[in-house]
């Protein structure tokens, strides 16, 4: 988090002498880092960098940016923290590694004039219900080294990933996340009993870790432990038919095999636990158009655009205006 000397003028020109209330300087550093006589920064979900890095490479991603907008804040008078987010619909596969990930997010939260607010690079994250906490910046540096393990875990260096995933314990020696991908490079190594013990600590602190039911029970099954995964997969079963994110993501899965059916009760479920996430309701609207029940999808597509937002509406709207078009060829064509 440490601000490079040139980035440090920059602040204190552009920021700092600009205006002495905190909501000018605010606004100033916002101009400044993503504004072309400043920062002009990019987004990139692999820019995993310290302040220093963002400063040299002008890239980051949800962390990255968030050290940054910190460091720089508070450096210009702001009250400014990390905030943490439990949960987001951000899974995704790299099929050429066999990697499924769960993307965790983190964002700036900051207190101006006994007013909180949250700044945040990715404004389609969809929150969990609790939304964004306020964590230290010790469980902040354990995010980073985590994600900078996870990176070269994937990039195939074994022995740099265990010595950054060790890094971020260090920060937070029960952070679950890095016990995790502590078991998964264990079991990528062949030390089945090791993986054990790794999944294990995540599930002693935190028994509802998705992740850690997940790879623990196929650990079980790989090994012809079912009675030990059984209870596992059950409970991650639970925990994920009370979870709309889960929901969700069963549902995109379903979607893409083409299994419409179950794709439409995996969305349903996710909009009846989470009625106001604009995504779910474009998911079960997308597959009630495969399905043929526009009456269905149009109805789905108009939640999804009043619950969008402003930045969203005129492309919910577009689509609507896509399906009426659609619609009208249809008729004209019988």
């Amino acid at each position: 988090m440490a601000i490079p000397p040139a980035l440090q003028a920059m602040l204190q020109q552009q920021v700092i002498a600009q205006g002495a209330s905190r909501q000018q300087r605010l606004q100033a550093l916002v101009e400044m880092i993503f504004g072309h006589h400043g920062l002009d920064l990019q987004y990139d979900a692999d820019a995993t960098y310290t302040v220093g890095e963002v400063w040299q490479y002008r890239r980051a991603n949800c962390l990255s940016f968030t050290l940054l907008f910190v460091s720089l804040a508070r450096q210009a008078g702001i009250d400014a923290r990390v905030q943490e987010v439990g949960q987001v619909v951000s899974w995704y596969q790299d099929t050429s590694q066999g990697v499924v990930y769960n993307v965790g997010h983190v964002n700036a939260g900051i207190q101006i004039a006994g007013a909180s607010a949250t700044v945040d690079l990715d404004r389609n994250v969809l929150y969990d219900r609790h939304g964004p906490q306020p964590i230290s910046d010790t469980r902040a540096m354990a995010h980073f080294y985590n994600n900078r393990g996870a990176e070269r875990l994937v990039a195939g260096d074994d022995a740099g990933a265990r010595r950054l995933f060790a890094a971020a314990l260090s920060q937070q020696p029960a952070f679950a996340q890095a016990w995790n991908n502590i078991g998964v490079l264990d079991h990528r190594q062949g030390d089945d009993a090791a993986a054990r013990r790794a999944f294990e600590t995540v599930l002693r602190d935190a028994p509802g870790n998705a992740a850690a039911l997940s790879n623990a029970s196929a650990l079980y099954l790989a090994l012809g432990m079912d009675a030990q995964a059984r209870p596992l997969q059950q409970r991650l079963q639970q925990i994920q038919r009370e979870d709309p994110f889960a929901q969700y993501m069963l549902g995109a899965q379903a979607e893409r095999e083409g299994r419409l059916d179950a794709a439409i009760g995996y969305y349903r479920r996710a909009v009846r636990l989470y009625d106001t996430a604009h995504q779910f309701h474009f998911g079960l609207a997308r597959v009630y158009f495969l399905r043929g029940q526009l009456r269905l999808a149009d109805r789905e597509l108009v939640r999804a655009r009043e619950l969008g937002g402003t930045a969203l509406q005129a492309r919910y709207q577009a689509k609507l205006d896509s399906l009426a078009r659609w619609r009208a060829s249809q008729q004209a064509a019988r």
